[in-house]
C-alpha cells in the first residue's frame, strides 16, 4: 500500500510505522477507536486545528515523548499510522498567536455519538488539503472545520470549510424564510379561492396542485437541479400512512375553502393544537400538565365565537376545516413515529409525500367528481371568467407546492417553537389579506373571536416549549 494512496508522503508518517501496526490486535484497535475516551480532541479555542490530548502533533520530535507515555502494546504508530494537520486557514481571536498548532473546543460539549469512531482497519486523520501547518490570518470571518477520519483504503476526503454564520446572519436567514413562506401562502390562498369560485371542483383542484408539485420535483431530480433522495421500499411503506393523512387534510381544507371564506377556514384551522392534545390524550394515552389544557381554552373559545358570528356560515365548510385539522394531527403523529432515522431532507421529503398523495387521491377524485362534471364546469368557467382561469389554476398549483416546500425547508433550519410561531403569524397574514382582497364582511365580535383563537395558539406554543 503506497503512501500516495493514503494522501501523505513517507516523511509525513511517524517513525516506526508500518503497513500493519505491530503489537496491536484488531480487537484492541476496535476497542480503542470505539471508546469515546480513546481518541479525543483538546482545548477551548473557538477556532481549531485538531490536536491530541498529549503533546502537540506538529513537531516530529514529540513523537518519542508521546510514545513513552503509552502502554508497550499500544504505540501511537499502532493507533494512527499517519497523522497530518489541517492546513485550512484559521481565524483566531488574538493576532498575537504565533504557534503553528492550535486546539479546538472540548468534544465533551458536543454530542459524543457523532465523534466515536469504530474500525477494524487502520485509520488516518486526513487534512482537508495537502500542507502541514495552519496559516494564521487576521480575524475576518470565522471558519468551521470538519476533520474527517477515513479508512486506509478509502479515498481522501474532499476539502470542506464552511463559514460560521453570525447571529445577525442567522436572523436574516430566518426572516427571509418566513417572509417567503408567508408571501407564497397568501398568494396560494388568493388564487385557490379564485379558482374555486369560478371552477367549484375541490377534488380536481387538490389533485392538480399535487400533480404540479410532483412534476416540478421529478424534473428537478432528472436534471440534477436537486439531488434525488435515496429511498427504499421500507421508506415508502412508512410514508404511506403519512400520505393518506396528508391527502385527507389537503382535500378537506380545499372543500372548506370552496364553501366558506378563506378567513373563516383559517380561523377554524387555528384550532389544530387542540386536536393534537385531545388525540394524544385519548388515543395515545399521553398526559399533559394543567397549563397545556388551560392554553386550549382561548383556542376553543375563540373558534366557537368566530363560528357562531360568521355571516356566511356553512356546515360543509366548517366540517371540512375540522376534518383537515384532525387529519394533519395524524399526519404529524405518523411522521414523527415512522420517519425517525430516515435521512431525507425537508424538500425531498415533501416531494415524496406529494407523489404518494397524488397516487392516492387521483382515483378518489375521479370517483367523486369525474370527467363529465369537470368538462361541464370548465365550459362554464371559460364562459364566465375567460382564459384567466387557466392562469389561476396554474398559479394555484405552483404556489401550493412552493409554499409547502419552503415550510418544510424552514423546519430544517429553525426550532419547532420558532416554526410554530411562524405558522401562527402566517395565519394572521392570510386572514387579513383575504379579508382585504375579497372584501369579506366581518363583524367586530367575529374579529374578536379570531383574535382570541390565534392568541391561544401562540400561548399554546409557548407553554409546550417551556415544559
Amino acid at each position: 500500500m503506497s503512501s500516495a494512496h493514503h494522501g501523505c508522503s513517507a516523511a509525513d508518517r511517524p517513525l516506526g510505522s508500518s503497513e500493519e501496526p505491530p503489537g496491536f490486535s484488531r480487537r484492541q484497535r476496535s476497542k480503542l477507536f470505539s471508546d469515546p475516551k480513546g481518541f479525543r480532541f483538546r482545548g477551548s479555542s473557538p477556532t481549531a486545528v485538531p490536536a491530541l490530548d498529549a503533546p502537540p502533533l506538529a513537531p516530529r520530535e514529540n513523537w518519542g515523548q508521546f510514545r513513552n507515555m503509552l502502554a508497550p502494546n499500544h504505540s501511537l504508530e499502532a493507533m494512527i499510522p499517519s497523522v497530518r494537520l489541517s492546513p485550512a486557514p484559521a481565524a483566531f481571536s488574538g493576532s498575537s498567536l504565533r504557534s503553528k498548532s492550535a486546539s479546538i473546543p472540548s468534544i465533551s460539549s458536543l454530542k459524543p455519538s457523532k465523534y466515536v469512531v469504530s474500525s477494524l482497519r487502520p485509520l488516518y486523520l486526513t487534512p482537508l488539503d495537502g500542507s502541514h501547518t495552519a496559516e494564521l490570518k487576521p480575524r475576518r470571518q470565522p471558519l468551521e472545520f470538519r476533520c474527517a477520519a477515513s479508512a486506509a483504503d478509502d479515498k481522501e476526503s474532499k476539502p470542506e470549510v464552511l463559514p460560521v454564520q453570525s447571529e445577525g446572519a442567522q436572523r436574516l436567514k430566518i426572516s427571509i424564510y418566513f417572509a417567503t413562506w408567508w408571501a407564497l401562502n397568501v398568494i396560494f390562498n388568493i388564487y385557490n379561492k379564485k379558482v374555486l369560485n369560478a371552477f367549484p371542483y375541490p377534488w380536481l383542484t387538490s389533485t392538480l396542485s399535487l400533480a404540479c408539485g410532483s412534476a416540478m420535483m421529478i424534473f428537478s431530480w432528472a436534471t440534477r437541479l436537486v439531488e434525488a433522495p435515496k429511498t427504499d421500499l421500507d421508506f415508502w411503506k412508512v410514508l404511506f400512512p403519512v400520505a393518506v393523512a396528508h391527502t385527507i387534510g389537503h382535500v378537506a381544507a380545499t372543500v372548506s375553502m370552496s364553501k366558506v371564506a378563506v378567513s373563516f377556514t383559517h380561523i377554524i384551522k387555528s384550532a389544530e393544537p387542540a386536536f393534537s392534545v385531545l388525540v394524544s390524550r385519548f388515543l395515545l394515552g399521553e398526559t399533559f400538565p394543567a397549563q397545556v389544557y388551560l392554553s386550549l381554552l382561548p383556542i376553543i373559545g375563540g373558534c366557537a365565537l368566530a363560528a357562531v358570528t360568521e355571516l356566511n356560515f356553512n356546515m360543509v365548510g366548517f366540517m371540512g376545516a375540522m376534518i383537515s385539522n384532525l387529519a394533519f394531527v395524524f399526519r404529524n403523529i405518523f411522521s414523527k413515529r415512522g420517519m425517525k432515522g430516515k435521512s431525507v431532507s425537508g424538500m425531498n421529503y415533501y416531494a415524496c409525500l406529494s407523489i404518494m398523495s397524488l397516487v392516492i387521491l387521483t382515483p378518489f377524485a375521479i370517483a367523486m367528481e369525474g370527467p363529465q362534471m369537470w368538462a361541464a364546469g370548465w365550459q362554464t368557467a371559460l364562459a364566465e371568467v375567460g382564459p384567466n382561469v387557466i392562469w389561476w389554476i396554474a398559479a394555484q398549483s405552483v404556489f401550493y407546492h412552493l409554499y409547502n416546500q419552503v415550510s418544510y425547508m424552514s423546519l430544517d433550519q429553525i426550532s419547532p417553537l420558532t416554526f410554530s410561531i411562524g405558522n401562527t403569524m402566517k395565519r394572521i397574514s392570510v386572514i387579513v389579506s383575504s379579508i382585504i382582497i375579497f372584501h369579506t364582511p366581518v363583524r367586530p365580535v367575529n374579529a374578536l373571536g379570531a383574535a382570541i383563537a390565534i392568541l391561544g395558539t401562540f400561548l399554546y406554543s409557548q407553554v409546550i416549549w417551556l415544559l
